[in-house]
């Protein structure tokens, strides 16, 4: 363990702090002349994460003795993860399944890794992946594959508007070759523009390999951008202009996809239904209709779904993924059509920005959820491990999707809440 007692050095092994350079330290924070942020260029990461926490609970006069228990390893998630850190939050993980996959990249029986403090959550998707596998897998295919980023330029007017454009269009390839300088492991694979009165906005798409790649694209846009503006005499105006869309419900994400867009499907036979969900196919194809479909339209949701991203939020805490990009969750679109021999469910997710390499799937305990998944690091080829990854998750949210239309259509879902904790009397 990485706490007050567990501390670490280079080879593993347990080093006591210097209480006497500490005392010091603490005097200069409280006096101001040393910053929180400053502490790793004082002191070892472990020692500098437990010296802050000291700090904070000082001031707030707050006892903070779980935070500071942790086993992942610190001299990687404070210099490259979290800043000032003081610890971390831990969050319950459940597995749901077996649950079979039939995808392009992802084939086999899985464990899916859920993060969540919701109260049967877990149960639900666990109900669902049982059917999905009773039933002979989930269909899951890749339909599109481009992170994304676009620049937003200030033009003179909306003639200048257009020839930016124009200019931007005319000249994609020798744009691709100047995002080629910035990255060995990504590429440049499309760009498209829109204008707004004098705004210009340049959405570039990138194939970012195992990587989810917000950084890689980042960089690569700021090269490219920056050629726009010189040869266009367009002003940029910020890296990022919102169309890109980043961790925002987006209607452009929705129609023209953003990280790995999925699709997932299943054939339930009524038998299967019957005795899964204790219902009937007539009846969640209703469920569907009416509240995924019409419900969602009556509220003007951008996603057409029971609660798919529970399930994104739930794998993305648990295997390292930005999870403010559970967002793109919601965007889900869920389907059922009637069959003469029951059901046939799908979802539709169209922007999942995940990856196996960088960020947070490093992090010890989040790597260990990607390899009960086989997909932590670098696939074969490139990018098969986060295809792969994006495939089970669409597989989990339509083992979700199943479970809670169904429990909606048996008018089971008050008392599966109540026995699972949900509702317990206090």
């Amino acid at each position: 363990m990485a706490g007050d007692d567990g501390h670490r050095n280079a080879a593993g092994l347990g080093v006591g702090p210097d209480r006497e350079k500490e005392g010091k330290i603490h005097t200069k924070l409280r006096a101001g002349s040393l910053k929180l942020y400053e502490l790793e260029k004082q002191i070892a990461p472990v020692d500098a994460v437990r010296v802050r926490r000291e700090f904070i609970e000082h001031e707030t006069g707050t006892t903070l003795e779980n935070i500071g228990i942790f086993s992942i390893d610190v001299n990687r998630a404070a210099t490259r993860n979290c800043e000032n850190m003081i610890g971390a939050v831990q969050v319950p993980v459940g597995v749901a399944g077996p649950l079979a996959v039939n995808g392009e990249f992802a084939k086999g029986v899985f464990w899916l890794p859920l993060a969540t403090t919701e109260g049967a959550l877990v149960a639900s998707v666990n109900r669902g992946a049982s059917a999905i596998t009773k039933a002979g897998g989930a269909e899951v295919r890749i339909l599109h594959d481009g992170m994304t980023r676009a620049p937003v330029f200030a033009a003179e007017s909306v003639g200048h508007a257009k020839k930016v454009a124009d200019w931007a269009e005319a000249h994609e390839k020798e744009l691709a070759a100047i995002a080629q300088t910035t990255t060995t492991h990504g590429e440049m694979t499309g760009l498209v523009t829109f204008i707004a009165g004098t705004s210009v906005f340049v959405r570039l798409e990138f194939d970012t390999k195992d990587a989810m790649g917000m950084n890689m694209v980042t960089i690569a846009s700021a090269k490219i951008a920056d050629e726009i503006a010189k040869a266009t005499g367009a002003r940029l105006i910020a890296l990022s202009g919102n169309m890109c869309t980043d961790k925002k419900p987006a209607a452009i994400n929705g129609i023209m996809g953003r990280g790995r867009s999925v699709v997932a499907g299943i054939a339930l036979s009524h038998e299967l239904i019957e005795k899964v969900f204790k219902t009937d196919a007539k009846t969640m194809v209703e469920v569907n209709y009416r509240k995924n479909l019409i419900g969602s339209a009556r509220a003007g949701s951008m996603g057409f779904n029971a609660h798919a991203a529970n399930v994104v939020a739930a794998m993305f805490i648990a295997c390292g993924q930005d999870a403010a990009h559970a967002i793109d969750g919601s965007t889900c679109m869920t389907t059922i059509d009637a069959t003469e021999t029951g059901v046939y469910v799908a979802v539709t997710l169209p922007s999942l920005p995940v990856g196996t390499v960088g960020g947070g799937t490093g992090v010890d305990t989040q790597n260990e959820c990607l390899r009960i998944l086989g997909v932590a690091g670098g696939g074969t080829p490139p990018g098969a491990n986060a295809k792969k990854l994006a495939e089970i998750i669409g597989a989990g949210v339509l083992a979700g999707e199943l479970s809670l239309i169904g429990a909606l259509a048996a008018q089971h879902l008050a008392r599966a809440h109540q026995e699972l904790g949900r509702g317990q009397k206090r």
